[in-house]
């Protein structure tokens, strides 16, 4: 394991499907850090209006109802835990029903101010990998390591295909490009690259090499005067 500031926060956005939960974690793991996936807050908030009938278009609807939900996050990168009131949904947040239904509500303004502060309440002390979509813009600006992942489009479906187990190309690039569009196009906290931000195209690269790069990048940040 590999010497980096214990207060060190590495964030680390992108587009869907680009590589960075296997990368966050590789390197959470390498670096013996801590370790949280945003987005798997937002598919539990996700899974639980489908599982309470709340209509995932109904902002009102979704809004009135925010603050019932319990989300906890475990932040060990070998077993990163997930839990909504009290029910393991590390599993469930991954159907496809709740894939579908989470653009919608991630663009809600009052489940983005609920599960920011859950964000930050993790990150405060640091020694944490982090990844989602606006965490060097707007959860953890004054992170010290900042990235920004992207892949090629049809790069990131053959990814993403081939961890749901085959799924039809056309249609999860389709998906993928969707995703990026309600991402980068809503109102709050759209999906940004950071002005100071270390750009990474990780189309060319395995993961191992992706993750030996960021790895890199953190010990010489941790180093720096």
């Amino acid at each position: 394991m590999s010497a980096v500031s214990s207060s060190i926060v590495v964030a680390v956005d992108g587009t869907s499907g680009s590589g960075k939960s296997s990368t966050c974690r590789g390197v959470a793991t390498a670096l013996g850090l801590r370790y949280l996936d945003t987005g798997a807050q937002f598919r539990a908030m996700t899974w639980w209006c489908l599982e309470n009938g709340v209509d995932v278009h109904d902002a009102d609807a979704i809004t009135a109802r925010v603050d019932e939900v319990v989300i906890v996050s475990g932040t060990d990168p070998g077993d990163p835990t997930i839990t909504v009131d009290g029910i393991d949904v590390s599993s469930a947040i991954r159907s496809e029903a709740v894939t579908s239904a989470v653009s919608p509500v991630s663009t809600v303004p009052a489940v983005r101010t609920k599960l920011l502060e859950l964000q930050r309440s993790i990150i405060d002390g640091g020694g944490i990998v982090v990844e989602g979509r606006d965490i060097g813009s707007v959860v953890w600006p004054h992170a010290q390591v900042k990235l920004y992942l992207t892949a090629d489009p049809a790069a990131r479906a053959a990814r993403r295909a081939q961890e749901e187990g085959g799924s039809d190309l056309s249609a999860t690039e389709a998906s993928l490009r969707e995703r990026d569009r309600i991402d980068s196009g809503r109102t709050t906290a759209p999906l940004t690259m950071a002005e100071d931000a270390v750009h990474l195209d990780t189309t060319p690269y395995a993961l191992a090499e992706v993750i030996d790069l960021v790895v890199e990048l953190v010990e010489r940040a941790s180093s720096a005067p």
